[in-house]
């Protein structure tokens, strides 16, 4: 066989690909409550659920009090599932589900998943297009029923959208290891190699590399490239050698000390201040070193509670913790009776008065969410300083949240 022969045999090899048809299922449950209240709202009106996206489009469930057909004369509720955002021929599977609240499990489900359907699954044309009944159920049987509880009904409903793909044969993957540059500068820390510049931290002294420090830190950056002289040794007189430490850590490795963190933590709520991880917070902020300053900052956060949110508020006003200033300030604002009582509302009163009045800012913009419907009616997490005040809660939990998840 020619050459000319044997490349067209080759571009004559057989070829495969793989179509596959399948749904991309989600749901969403949706309550409605005061449903006597809803009734007589007007034939054709609606109540909407929350937008929830499934497949790559959003949509939402209309609830018809009073029926969508005007010719059923208000006899049945409506119920439908429309498509709320922009879309062309979307093709889905349906299914709506009024829950049973005794208990029984006899819920009232209309499905098209566990069945063939003539013509397939449903199309929507575009935005606004709706699935569903509006005979879904007779109103009086259902204000009679387990599935009217407390004056609440509870629908699910679950959307399964038509996505088609073309599969072609997968070439053999290679693995990659993960990345091991940490651990590789981190050797260069240990083994103190090619080291050009000695920390005197309280008489214990650390080897590090100035290109290292000056790529991670723009404060270290100026005083090593920024300015004359070539000191070898520095003597740092504001930071002690185990926080010291913790930061070369950082800038080597991009990871906290685990097992250090651990065994320093203060059992003591009020003395956040005096913990490694705030100390690290410090220094982070000194060095301009913001990754190591946020990852702080989420520890910090965790811990917040009545007693030690006065003393964290004030470490990260000081420091530039704005994310944690926030955290702070919000749960000081949502727990204002007990933290005026705490040890560390006095501490602010002392040394930090001007955050006392940005609490009462935030007391302030809490109460105009809960007033503008943000915050939900009865079940706002923020309520009113004479509330609060009224009903004494108190440091030791009880109706407050004391720490943040």
């Amino acid at each position: 066989m020619s050459q000319i022969d044997a490349k067209i045999a080759a571009t004559n090899s057989p070829t495969s690909s793989r179509s596959v048809t399948e749904t991309v299922n989600g749901s969403h449950r949706f309550v409605i409550q005061g449903y006597s209240l809803a009734k007589g709202m007007g034939i054709g009106k609606h109540i909407a659920s929350d937008l929830f996206t499934v497949g790559g489009y959003q949509w939402a469930v209309y609830f018809y009090p009073d029926g969508k057909n005007p010719e059923d004369n208000s006899t049945y509720v409506s119920v439908f599932i429309a498509l709320a955002s922009e879309g062309t021929d979307v093709r889905a599977l349906f299914e709506l589900t009024l829950v049973d609240q005794s208990g029984k499990g006899k819920h009232k489900v209309h499905s098209h998943f566990d069945r063939s359907l003539e013509s397939g699954p449903y199309t929507l044309k575009y935005r606004g297009s709706m699935w569903g009944y509006k005979r879904f159920y007779r109103r009086a049987m259902l204000e009679t029923s387990d599935y009217l509880k407390d004056d609440c009904l509870k629908i699910n409903c679950t959307v399964g959208v038509v996505v088609s793909a073309t599969e072609c044969p997968t070439l053999p993957s290679i693995q990659v290891p993960e990345s091991d540059i940490g651990s590789h500068f981190g050797s260069l820390l240990d083994n103190m190699e090619g080291s050009d510049v000695i920390f005197n931290v309280a008489g214990e002294k650390f080897h590090a590399h100035k290109l290292v420090l000056a790529a991670r830190s723009s404060v270290f950056r100026s005083d090593f490239f920024g300015q004359e002289g070539d000191d070898h040794e520095i003597v740092v007189t504001d930071t002690e050698p185990k926080v010291f430490k913790a930061v070369l850590h950082f800038i080597y490795r991009d990871e906290l000390m685990e097992d250090e963190l651990v065994e320093s933590r203060s059992p003591c709520e009020i003395c956040v201040s005096e913990t490694l991880i705030a100390k690290l917070l410090i220094a982070a902020d000194k060095y301009d070193l913001d990754r190591l300053r946020r990852m702080c900052e989420s520890r910090i956060c965790k811990d917040i509670s009545v007693n030690s949110v006065g003393r964290a508020l004030a470490l990260a006003d000081t420091h530039h913790a704005t994310q944690l200033k926030a955290v702070c300030l919000r749960f000081a604002a949502e727990n204002l009776a007990a933290v005026m009582r705490s040890d560390g509302f006095e501490y602010l009163k002392e040394n930090h008065p001007g955050l006392q009045s940005e609490i009462l800012k935030t007391v302030a913009h809490c109460e105009d969410e809960c007033t503008s419907g943000g915050g939900g009616g009865g079940g706002s997490k923020s309520r009113s300083v004479c509330a609060q005040l009224s009903d004494g809660g108190d440091a030791t939990g009880r109706r407050l949240r004391q720490r943040l998840s």
